[in-house]
């Protein structure tokens, strides 16, 4: 009896090994999409909503809680919801296009965005990003929400009531809808959009019901028409309405498209057709673990879990897709350039000025094929816009400074991405900075000053010019990388190599730091590095200065050396937080972020300056790159409502902290290397897409152990302060050994520096 007791023991203790050696995390369940919805306009920690959708899909959809054409969607603080809202809106600032909404109510017939509008809690609130719920209290209904790429499944749990209704908000500035009762579906469109669209530009969308409408009505603005089915005009909506039972489950599955109620219609069907709610949210589950399971990272900190899963979320989500799949299995797009409806691929819904430093990277590096589809939309954007866009919004929007689609196609190219018509884009780069766009933020705003010059003046009534010139002189930079690669003429590639030098034009000597330049060639009197703005974009000399990405040693070398460098670099940290905020006339909620993070002059809540920490891998000191990048992590992101420390801004903050996490950085897009940091979890394993492990691993990582002594790349000491894309495309192991202390001498000699153009020849 012992003996059999001793073996049936033995199973059940090999059984629970067995599945604990077995037993698989799903990464979505880390994530939190309400991670900085609670922000508001002098303050943002993040300013997000909760995006109930697929990876770069085309619709997202979210609760909201701001009202009709209110870029504040969803905020944390809110008390009511006022409906459920299809988006293709990148930030609160960009606005949206395409939106409409549907809200279910129960009792008096209200459509009215506040008349509808119910009380709710977050505790009686499910946020994921492939399910959402919450309780509508006035109402006494329970709404769920799960979503494919251009569809989704609401399912509507109501009370027992004589009049429970469903109402489709088609939204203001034009709209249409119709109810047809005998196909239980209403179908409708909505023009609102907030630039960025061509004259004709409709979303039409159609919503298929699995219970029969008692009761009809339609509404034009503010007049409500009983039996009415159809309605056109600036405003109009649908309510319709039927008796439930007690815990009696509705089911709508709706679907939109750019193109034609037609196409709107093969959105549906191809993408929900006959699967239930529950079926929907395991494949949408399931897609999500298989995208966020490209990273995965054990360690037992588990909010440091959910921030990272929660970031590696938002940068999944954008771009997002504007094509669609016709009747024949084709990709085709409506074009919001010139209105056509055209084949191939396009993408909108992202700044590059943003995300051409960490999320365009971190594509290449995890999720290449994605980006190839993405450099085949920029393709259709030149074609049909006659320029690659800064921003896209679905079109151009003018917004932000730069000229970075160069950087966005070069880093493709040179981190291997092929099989695209690469020498198509080398046209548009060559046009794009050659030529002023329609817009100033389209191609280049000064051009001619810039390449006469070597600057755009200060003094030419052409705002934020200082930061125009660097940026300019990296993106030529990233063009004179892609020439090369190309062959293209000797003469050509001379002239970018040139031109990518001009941000030495702008290094003020009497301060130490860039600035506005005139155009007789003096630099600006009583020059203020501390004021925000004018000469810069949403920052100030101290953040802007260390924008020359491509070549840190000749920078260095402009500022006297390294351990002046190295000296400007913790000034950044040490200096109290003063701003001159003239030039806007009021604080920014960007300067109020920078003020209040106890950082000195590091604003991390805006981008200039976020590659500003790996510097001091290219100066001889990368202890101080280990330490600041995890206080950084470690202070300023959080799973929590106000867990970012500004604009997360379409993935790139969030990109950030997956590869700071990670251990390394993308300084310089357009090189293939990547800047060292220290590692925040004890290992990492990323599933590359050419079937090959890279792992990396920080055994004895710790809060106090965040300092590397030494690094070996498999088996073999690692003595450079950067790793090589390439060869972490091969696949092998990268292992940190962390301690408390800094090793002062690791990393410290030129050999160990990463590429800087001046030392590269």
């Amino acid at each position: 009896m012992k003996i059999k007791s001793l073996i049936f023991l033995g199973i059940v203790q090999s059984c629970l090994f067995l599945n604990a050696q077995v037993k698989s995390v799903d990464p979505v369940e880390y994530v939190n999409p309400l991670m900085g919805t609670q922000s508001l306009h002098n303050l943002t920690n993040g300013n997000t909503y909760p995006r109930i959708c697929r990876p770069w899909r085309m619709n997202y959809w979210n609760p909201q809680t701001g009202k009709m054409g209110d870029g504040w969607a969803y905020t944390y603080t809110a008390e009511k919801i006022r409906g459920f809202k299809q988006t293709h809106q990148p930030s609160p600032w960009m606005n949206d296009y395409g939106q409409f909404s549907i809200m279910p109510v129960t009792g008096k017939l209200v459509f009215a965005e506040d008349e509808r509008a119910s009380w709710f809690s977050h505790k009686a609130e499910v946020s994921k990003p492939y399910y959402y719920s919450v309780y509508l209290a006035d109402h006494d209904v329970t709404t769920e929400i799960t979503t494919t790429e251009r569809a989704a499944h609401f399912q509507i749990t109501f009370p027992e009531n004589e009049k429970s209704s469903i109402v489709i908000d088609a939204f203001d500035k034009g709209s249409y809808i119709k109810i047809i009762p005998s196909e239980n579906k209403i179908i409708g469109y909505t023009t609102r959009n907030s630039g960025g669209v061509s004259e004709n530009f409709k979303n039409y969308f159609v919503l298929v019901f699995d219970k029969k409408f008692l009761t009809n009505s339609t509404w034009i603005d503010k007049v409500l028409s009983a039996d009415k089915l159809e309605a056109e005009g600036k405003h109009v909506g649908a309510i319709i309405g039927f008796r439930t039972k007690k815990g009696e489950k509705v089911n709508v599955k709706i679907a939109s498209s750019f193109i034609s109620f037609e196409q709107a219609e093969l959105n549906l069907k191809n993408e929900l057709a006959n699967a239930s709610f529950e079926e929907t949210v395991s494949q949408s589950k399931t897609e999500w673990n298989k995208v966020l399971g490209k990273i995965a990272v054990e360690d037992t900190n588990e909010d440091q879990l959910k921030t990272f899963y929660s970031c590696l979320y938002r940068t999944v989500c954008f771009p997002q897709k504007q094509y669609e799949i016709n009747k024949d299995g084709d990709i085709v797009h409506y074009s919001p350039y010139n209105g056509k409806v055209l084949p191939g691929y396009m993408y909108a819904g992202t700044g590059f000025w943003d995300t051409f430093r960490a999320l365009y990277p971190l594509l290449n590096l995890v999720y290449p094929s994605i980006n190839k589809e993405m450099q085949e939309g920029l393709i259709n954007d030149y074609k049909e816009g006659g320029f690659l866009p800064e921003w896209s919004s679905p079109g151009f929007r003018n917004v932000m400074v730069g000229n970075n689609s160069a950087s966005v196609v070069s880093d493709a190219y040179m981190k291997g991405l092929r099989g695209y018509d690469i020498n198509t884009l080398y046209e548009a780069l060559q046009h794009g900075a050659n030529n002023e766009g329609p817009m100033d933020a389209v191609g280049r705003k000064g051009v001619q000053y810039y390449n006469t010059l070597g600057y755009v003046p200060y003094d030419v009534k052409i705002n934020e010019n200082a930061a125009r010139t660097l940026e300019y002189a990296y993106d030529d930079f990233a063009i004179w990388k892609l020439a090369k690669a190309l062959d293209r003429p000797k003469k050509e590639i001379n002239l970018l190599e040139k031109r990518m030098m001009n941000y030495k034009n702008l290094y003020n000597p009497s301060v130490g730091l860039m600035s506005g330049r005139n155009k007789d060639g003096s630099f600006p009197a009583n020059f203020n590095p501390f004021k925000w703005g004018d000469a810069f974009t949403e920052g100030n000399s101290w953040h802007y200065s260390w924008s020359v990405f491509h070549d840190i040693q000749g920078l260095i070398d402009l500022m006297g050396g390294e351990k002046n460098f190295t000296a400007k670099l913790d000034d950044v940290f040490t200096m109290p937080p003063v701003f001159d905020d003239s030039y806007y006339g009021a604080v920014i909620h960007e300067i109020r972020e920078m003020q209040i993070m106890n950082m000195g002059q590091y604003a991390h809540g805006n981008q200039p300056i976020q590659h500003m920490i790996y510097l001091y891998n290219y100066a001889g000191e990368p202890w101080k790159t280990q330490y600041w990048s995890r206080e950084v992590m470690n202070r300023l992101y959080k799973p929590t409502p106000d867990g970012y420390c500004g604009d997360e801004d379409n993935g790139q903050t969030s990109a950030w902290y997956i590869f700071s996490a990670m251990g390394f950085y993308p300084v310089c897009p357009a090189t293939d290397e990547y800047v060292l940091g220290a590692p925040l979890f004890k290992k990492t394993t990323l599933q590359l897409e050419n079937g090959k492990q890279f792992i990396i691993n920080a055994p004895n990582n710790s809060e106090t152990n965040k300092y590397v002594n030494e690094l070996k790349w498999d088996n073999a000491p690692h003595t450079k302060n950067y790793i090589n894309h390439f060869d972490v495309l091969k696949g092998g192991e990268l292992n940190f050994d962390m301690t408390s202390s800094p090793n002062f001498k690791r990393g410290t000699t030129k050999e160990a520096f990463p590429y800087s153009y001046s030392t590269s020849k």
